[in-house]
């Protein structure tokens, strides 16, 4: 019996792609760059199965040219570069990579928290550009304190979750808006459900661990940056347009908000002109927040067997639109 055929749209570590060679025919896109719309077309077509990234676009025109297609692994715990409901429209299904990043992704977002309170980035490029003139002065590199301040956290799934057990080290008072109560967070952390509009005005820092979707596209606009403290810090990890990126910079020029550390952008790559780049109260990454080598590893091998599960004829443990598997 001939083994099905899996297009990987790019290189992934190496316990996952084994994985998958023991049990499927494997095409492995080769370039560092994803594939254009026209070649993931041209890719996909004729595969049972594909491992995806979040800057694979897989809309209406790319599933249609996919007949064969029964699933789409997706190497990411967000999925809205799918068009899910297309997908479940044609009985394909949709799986993810959650819980695996949850530790790393709260690592790095509490990193960004650090660094641009305490001015690293800065601090770093100061030293480096010869700028270090005098060994020790008592207004150099002024910053902000971390421990005993607030934390507002706005999404409080399984990633800010994690940021509030970090926050609780540094006797940080945590408030957290969701949209249900989270009774055993509340417990755990000592963490207070607040509003929205009480979070930002109260939170020294505020970080966002929410999907993408048309609820929170846009979330963090203006009339939200107002209401914050002149010494407050924005952290983003979860997804670019959550922020609405002209009002975030209008508001760091004008000392609205004390500084923003963005590890995500409106578009990826952000353009080297984002006039975001040229200010010294913004610490940005290019979107690495679960980019240790145990998390990406364990990633790969998650969605291996979300895939060789699927043929077995056994249902998926990251299925995204579950219906479908009884459809099928």
């Amino acid at each position: 019996m001939s083994k099905a055929r899996i297009f990987v749209s790019r290189e992934i570590p190496r316990a996952g792609r084994q994985l998958l060679e023991q049990h499927f025919t494997v095409d492995v896109w080769p370039q560092y760059a994803p594939p254009n719309k026209q070649q993931l077309i041209e890719k996909i077509a004729g595969c049972a199965g594909m491992v995806s990234l979040l800057s694979d676009k897989i809309d209406a025109e790319v599933l249609a040219a996919a007949p064969e297609l029964k699933i789409i692994a997706q190497y990411a715990v967000g999925y809205d570069n799918i068009d899910v409901a297309e997908a479940s429209r044609r009985n394909i299904c949709v799986t993810n990579t959650p819980d695996v990043l949850t530790e790393a992704s709260a690592d790095f977002a509490f990193a960004q928290l650090m660094a641009v309170a305490r001015r690293v980035v800065e601090a770093d490029k100061y030293v480096r550009n010869g700028q270090w003139q005098v060994a020790w002065h008592p207004s150099m590199m002024l910053g902000y304190d971390i421990y005993g301040a607030t934390i507002g956290i706005i999404g409080a799934g399984r990633i800010g979750q994690a940021v509030a057990r970090r926050a609780r080290g540094f006797s940080m008072k945590v408030l957290y808006y969701s949209s249900s109560p989270k009774p055993d967070f509340a417990s755990e952390t000592g963490a207070r459900r607040v509003e929205l509009d009480e979070l930002l005005r109260e939170s020294d820092f505020v970080s966002l661990h929410v999907p993408l979707n048309e609820g929170t596209r846009s979330l963090i606009n203006a009339d939200r940056l107002a209401l914050m403290k002149k010494t407050a810090f924005l952290i983003n990890n979860s997804r670019g347009p959550v922020v609405d990126e002209k009002a975030l910079c209008q508001a760091l020029k004008s000392g609205q908000i004390a500084g923003a550390a963005l590890d995500v952008f409106a578009s990826e790559p952000t353009p080297a002109d984002n006039p975001l780049l040229l200010l010294e109260n913004v610490v940005v990454a290019p979107h690495i927040s679960s980019a240790s080598h145990a998390t990406r590893a364990r990633m790969a091998v998650m969605v291996a067997e979300n895939l060789i599960a699927f043929f077995t004829g056994k249902r998926p443990a990251n299925l995204v639109n579950q219906q479908i598997f009884k459809a099928i």
